[in-house]
């Protein structure tokens, strides 16, 4: 989408349909290495925000927020702050104790340029949407190398994981963290709650861990982690709990983005460093949202396939 923001102003008002949204401290440096700015991380998710917003739409955010960019202290913030704007839309989550935590919401560029302005480098999306975010429409898996495991050795245990799905018949799709490893989803029927995915996923990773021991780990203990393995993060599956979302830009030196890719491209040696706020809106434009079927009502995944 179309954005404009001057080079010289620190604050501006930008126009999204009938909508504004103030953008502050636009010169602020976030990236130092490369004298990226604030400016430079909401033109991109302008750029990028057709492909993006359909995978935020009516899920619920969770704000990572690094008002100094990068080098700077970052903190979590879940409750949308009350100087939000009237037409930002919500999503009212209870939690425990009966509170109930009302949740911002990326429907449309304004809202996610509001987001973004408040820090957000990444953007941390719930895996339920809004009407039921205690049924997912995903389960996934988080590659993360152990020392001095890298991440050729995250490329192979994606393959490895993708070649045991398909026999089971399992459509899965990678996207690279942007930092570390590969997140591997799978769609799902929108049925079972949070709890049980994260049940089976925790099943699919100790067994693909028993498979290949020499390369895999399922050990969520820091400290009983074998070296040189992958984890295979279940975890991440629990309620409440997040991933940077497809397209999200991270906190890195080089302004890496969690980009899509396809197995193809796993096989012929793809890097992490391959894919930057510079060089996503252009590959975009080249092969489209590779993540795309993650939005398709269907046919999805039932979860005792993976079982």
């Amino acid at each position: 989408m179309k954005l404009e923001i001057p080079k010289d102003q620190e604050t501006c008002e930008a126009k999204c349909g009938r909508k504004r949204v103030t953008l502050t401290n636009l010169k602020k440096i976030f990236w130092p290495q490369l004298g990226k700015t604030k400016r430079d991380l909401l033109l991109y998710y302008a750029a990028v925000a057709d492909c993006l917003i359909p995978h935020l739409k009516n899920r619920a955010m969770v704000m990572k927020r690094y008002p100094n960019g990068i080098e700077g202290k970052f903190f979590f913030m879940k409750r949308t702050p009350e100087y939000r704007p009237e037409w930002l839309e919500t999503c009212s989550i209870p939690h425990r104790r009966g509170n109930i935590i009302d949740f911002p919401v990326a429907q449309d560029l304004a809202s996610l340029l509001w987001i973004v302005n408040l820090g957000c480098i990444d953007l941390n999306q719930w895996y339920g949407q809004c009407d039921d975010p205690d049924r997912p429409d995903y389960l996934h898996f988080d590659l993360d190398p152990v020392p001095p495991a890298g991440f050729a050795q995250v490329r192979e245990a994606a393959l490895l994981i993708h070649d045991d799905l398909w026999k089971k018949k399992v459509k899965a799709y990678a996207k690279t963290t942007g930092s570390r490893g590969v997140h591997i989803y799978v769609p799902i029927q929108r049925q079972p709650k949070q709890k049980e995915v994260w049940t089976v996923a925790k099943r699919t990773a100790i067994r693909l861990a028993d498979m290949e021991p020499g390369l895999l780990t399922s050990e969520y203990r820091i400290e009983k982690r074998p070296p040189g393995r992958v984890l295979v993060d279940y975890n991440q599956n629990a309620w409440g709990r997040t991933l940077a979302s497809v397209y999200s830009v991270r906190p890195k030196p080089e302004a890496t983005v969690s980009a899509p890719v396809t197995w193809e491209e796993l096989e012929q040696g793809v890097d992490i460093s391959d894919f930057t706020m510079d060089t996503m809106p252009k590959r975009l434009a080249q092969v489209g949202d590779l993540f795309s079927p993650l939005l398709r009502s269907g046919p999805r995944c039932p979860l005792e396939a993976l079982q």
